[in-house]
């Protein structure tokens, strides 16, 4: 037969929302993969359900023991103390500031620091100084000189008592680094809530002291540095200025003080004259460059095409006279001839003044050539100079390199003296001032109700542990526990196809649940029912149900099965073939019989004699009369197969309810002559391996296991939701119409 895939005609989506889908071979029924998680919501719900018991006694039990602990701790106080710390201080004068310099991304670390010192053992032991605590029975204990050593002298002892009051203080203080303020909370805590409050308000005093001693210190010790550190500056700075002016004149090198900014640099007085020569040549250059360029542009144009002679206001005169009297000339030419004496006048006039014209011209024009002449004299005249004064100057520059770090080396030690000064007169004026970076802002008031042991607290912490340790445990036992409890397991471990399950339903409730064709247990037996009748042909018609122990629903569902083939006009046997433990007549509430299976078998009497009809239509039973001493032996003999094989074609169907197959061997034996072998299992009853050894055992002995059954089937103990089986199965019902 070809694979094919058929979807149960009663099945409905499960509770993740996917269909069931059975695959049926030849042989086989495979249940579609849909899809497995190591641990999803179905899982945790499932172990959450199983092991509610436990969760729940483990979980009250914390509860309990945190209650038990509230109630016989001793009642702890803590007062607490308020101090504002000023990062940055405020100061009155200059000078203040020894200890500071805190950038703002560092207030963090100054302020963790501040709550490092407050529970510091030095702090510790400044409090039990001013309070002489060591003296206190109120803090030591009243006990306290019990544990005096016989050899100790007062001395010695006030020393242990003292340092055991400080360890004590060390323990007991508290303060944690604010978070959106400067506002450091000092607090104590104790079982006398007087002591608390005294030695929170003391912890607070003995800081801000701290602060105030350390900046006195810091102070004094800043002037006493100064002070050293000016005297060697002095004498360096002397011994630098002598060195630097004797070299100087041992070399001959005048230095002036720089025209620039008061406090600039010296230059000599070669290197002024150089300077300024240098300037001179360059503007000597500049001058050169711009007569020459005006000659190269006028010298080969005539000279009547100079803007300087066309612009000069003599030159424009004469050229406005000749131009009259060219005009007065051509008038009388008009009129007389050249011999005419007035006209030979005008011609000699208009001669002369052309002379004059070009001779102004000239004169220009020479003016440009001169004047270019002496700019080139002055600039040659000025460079003879300046490699005179360039040959020097490089001569005292290596003279100067040396002078050049003396008197760096004499001004750095300058402004080193200057800073120390005026650092020194800062801190002088400023050492007995405090700059109130502490202050006290709030005292610590005696408490009036303990901090500890808080109930609330105390009971929150018992249920999260509890809750811990009952997950821990219910995840052990989980491990532990084999047991078959959800559908998609099946596939998973036992490598049998699920042919369908059955929800749990009480014993008493079974004979009202399977009156109704309409209830939960009904149609998944339907939805079994029809998964069979595809799977096989009708040729193949004898099937066996068994299961790996007794009381797992086999025989219950070999019954109802049959009931459901028979209504569904299969004519069906039933035979009750479990020789040691038969139920079938009981489960039909039939009287045992006096003949039946193996009085038939053996010869004893006909079939038609030892079946029961009238239970149902088309269904006919075959009980057990007596049983027999070897059952196993009957079920080997060829007799079984001879009767299977007689009255095969007489059925429909043929449904044997075999024995368990863990530690028998009637359940193998008869699975060789069936067609087909169902088994049955009970969720959360039977451990995996035990099925498993089951099923091998049926297939090592030749049996065709077609698939599985679960029974009783606990949606809860798998992890579906509470109402999953009925929805699943009462679809169609009035209740869903509605």
């Amino acid at each position: 037969m070809n694979d094919r895939s058929i979807i149960n005609p009663s099945e409905q989506p499960d509770g993740r929302g996917t269909w069931i889908e059975t695959y049926l071979p030849e042989n086989q029924v495979v249940v579609a993969d849909q899809g497995t998680q190591l641990i999803n919501l179905a899982t945790v719900r499932g172990i959450l359900f199983r092991q509610r018991w436990l969760i729940a006694g483990v979980v009250l039990a914390a509860l309990t023991a945190g209650l038990i602990i509230t109630l016989l701790a001793t009642p702890m106080y803590q007062a607490t103390a308020k101090v504002s710390v000023e990062p940055y201080g405020s100061f009155i004068l200059e000078g203040q500031d020894v200890e500071q310099g805190i950038a703002s991304n560092q207030v963090g670390d100054y302020l963790a620091t501040k709550v490092e010192l407050i529970k510091s053992r030095s702090l510790a032991e400044i409090v039990v100084a001013d309070r002489q605590l060591g003296e206190r029975y109120d803090l030591l204990g009243q006990d306290i000189d019990e544990s005096r050593s016989p050899d100790m002298t007062d001395e010695q002892w006030l020393a242990t008592k003292n340092s055991i009051a400080a360890s004590i203080l060390t323990g007991g203080v508290v303060a944690n680094v604010p978070d959106l303020s400067w506002v450091i909370p000092i607090g104590f805590r104790s079982d006398n809530p007087a002591l608390a409050a005294e030695m929170a308000n003391a912890y607070a005093d003995a800081f801000i002291s701290s602060d105030t001693r350390d900046s006195i210190e810091g102070n004094e010790y800043a002037i006493e540095y100064l002070r050293e550190q000016i005297e060697v500056v002095r004498g360096r700075l002397e011994e630098a200025e002598r060195t630097a002016n004797t070299y100087a004149r041992n070399n001959g090198i005048f230095l002036q003080p720089s025209a620039g900014e008061e406090g600039g640099p010296s230059s000599t007085l070669t290197g002024a004259n150089l300077a300024n020569i240098n300037s001179r040549v360059s503007e000597a250059r500049a001058a050169r460059i711009a007569a020459e360029q005006k000659w190269r542009a006028i010298q080969n144009l005539p000279a009547a095409q100079l803007p300087e002679v066309q612009n000069n206001p003599v030159l424009q005169g004469l050229v406005a006279d000749r131009t009259g009297k060219l005009a007065e000339l051509a008038e009388l030419r008009q009129r007389y001839s050249d011999e005419f004496p007035q006209i030979t006048n005008l011609l000699a006039q208009i001669e002369i003044l052309d002379t004059q014209i070009e001779r102004s011209s000239a004169d220009i024009k020479a003016t440009v050539r001169n004047e270019f002449v002496v700019a080139r004299n002055q600039e040659q005249a000025l460079q003879g100079e300046l490699g005179s004064l360039s040959s020097d100057s490089l001569a005292e520059q290596d003279e100067m390199v040396q002078l050049t770090v003396l008197e760096r080396e004499a001004e750095a030690l300058r402004q080193q003296l200057r800073s120390l000064l005026e650092r020194f007169n800062q801190i002088s004026s400023a050492a007995n001032v405090n700059s109130g970076t502490m202050t006290t802002i709030e005292g610590a008031l005696v408490p009036s109700s303990p901090y500890a042991p808080s109930l609330v607290q105390n009971l929150g912490l018992a249920l999260v542990l509890g809750i811990g340790l009952a997950a821990g445990l219910a995840v052990l036992r989980e491990m532990f526990d084999d047991r078959i409890r959800s559908l998609d397991e099946i596939e998973q471990k036992m490598d049998v196809p699920l042919i369908g399950h059955t929800p749990h339903v009480s014993e008493k409730d079974i004979d009202v649940e399977s009156s109704n064709n309409f209830t939960s247990l009904m149609e998944a037996y339907a939805s079994i029912k029809a998964a069979i009748e595809f799977s096989l042909p009708r040729s193949r018609n004898v099937l066996q149900l068994t299961s790996t122990h007794e009381s797992e629903g086999k025989s219950t569902t070999a019954v109802v099965l049959a009931e459901l083939f028979a209504r569904s006009g299969r004519k069906t046997l039933l035979i009750d073939a479990d020789l040691r433990r038969p139920s079938v007549a009981r489960l039909l509430e039939l009287e045992r019989p006096q003949v039946g299976l193996i009085e038939v078998l053996l010869g004893h009497a006909e079939l038609k004699d030892a079946i029961v009809k009238g239970v149902h239509d088309n269904l006919e039973v075959l009980p057990i009369g007596a049983i027999p001493p070897n059952p196993t032996e009957i079920l080997a003999s060829a007799e079984m197969g001879e009767f299977i094989a007689k009255y095969r074609d007489e059925y429909s169907l043929i449904i044997f309810d075999s024995c368990p197959v863990l530690g028998l061997a009637d359940a193998p034996l008869l699975g060789r002559l069936v067609d087909g072998t169902i088994f049955v299992l009970e969720a959360n009853k039977v451990p995996f391996a035990q099925a498993r050894n089951a099923v091998k055992r049926l297939r090592s002995s030749g049996s065709n296991v077609l698939g599985l059954i679960l029974t009783k089937y606990r949606a809860l103990e798998a992890g579906q939701s509470y109402g999953y089986q009925y929805s699943y199965y009462e679809y169609g019902t009035d209740r869903h119409e509605r």
